[in-house]
C-alpha cells in the first residue's frame, strides 16, 4: 500500500489535488481540512494516503490527507457499517480531526448529523463504534491533532454545535476577531460572532 506521496503540487481544488512525482501525476481525494493546508501548485508537497478497492468494478480511489491524524480519522470512519469513503471525506470538510474526536466522545448526535447525508441511525453507529477509539489515541497524537489558534477553533467548534453553519459561522467569527484590537476570550467571540449571525 503506498502511504504517502511527497512530489509538486500540479493542482489543487477543494475536492482533490494532483501532485506530480517524475512526471507521474497521482491524484487524491482531499477534504477541506486538507485543502486549506496545501500551498499553491508549483510548490513541494507531502499528502499521506488510503487507496480504497470497490469489489464491484475494482476501481481504486487515492484519497490524501495533509496530516497522519486526519487519515487515522478517516481508516477510523470508513470502519463503520454504512460510511464510505466520499461520506469520510465529507466529515473531514466539515470537522478538524479534534473537533470531531470530542464530538464523538460527547456522543454528539446532533453535531455529526449535520454532515449532508447523515441521519440518526448512522451518527449514533458512528459514537458508539468510535468512541473507544477515538478515546484511546495516544495524548501525544491528540495533542498534534489541536490546532494553533485554539480561541478560534473553540469558538467556532462551539458554534458549529449551537447548529450554525460551519462556513458562514467561519466568516462572521472572522471578521469579530480581526475587527478586535485586543485578544477575545472564547466566551467573547461567541457571544460578539452570535450578534452579527
Amino acid at each position: 500500500m503506498i502511504t504517502h506521496i511527497e512530489g509538486r503540487l500540479a493542482e489543487k481544488t477543494p475536492t482533490y489535488a494532483v501532485i506530480d512525482c517524475s512526471g507521474v501525476g497521482y491524484m487524491l481525494n482531499i477534504s477541506l481540512n486538507t485543502f486549506s493546508k496545501l500551498g499553491t501548485p508549483g510548490e513541494k508537497c507531502k499528502l499521506y494516503s488510503h487507496t480504497l478497492v470497490n469489489t464491484m468494478d475494482y476501481t481504486q480511489t487515492m484519497y490524501g490527507f495533509s496530516e497522519e491524524s486526519e487519515r487515522t480519522f478517516f481508516r477510523h470512519l470508513i470502519s463503520v457499517s454504512g460510511v464510505g469513503g466520499n461520506t469520510a471525506r465529507m466529515f473531514l470538510s466539515s470537522f478538524a480531526p479534534s473537533e470531531l474526536q470530542q464530538t464523538i466522545l460527547a456522543g454528539n448526535v446532533a453535531a455529526l448529523r449535520s454532515v449532508k447525508g447523515i441521519g440518526d441511525k448512522t451518527a449514533q453507529r458512528i459514537i458508539v463504534d468510535l468512541r473507544d477509539k477515538v478515546g484511546k489515541e495516544d495524548t501525544a497524537n491528540t495533542i498534534s491533532m489541536m490546532p494553533h489558534n485554539t480561541i478560534r477553533e473553540e469558538a467556532l467548534s462551539a458554534l458549529v454545535m449551537l447548529g450554525f453553519a460551519k462556513n458562514l459561522a467561519e466568516k462572521s467569527l472572522d471578521k469579530v476577531i480581526r475587527a478586535s484590537t485586543s485578544e477575545l476570550s472564547v466566551e467573547q467571540a461567541i457571544k460578539q460572532t452570535l450578534k452579527n449571525l
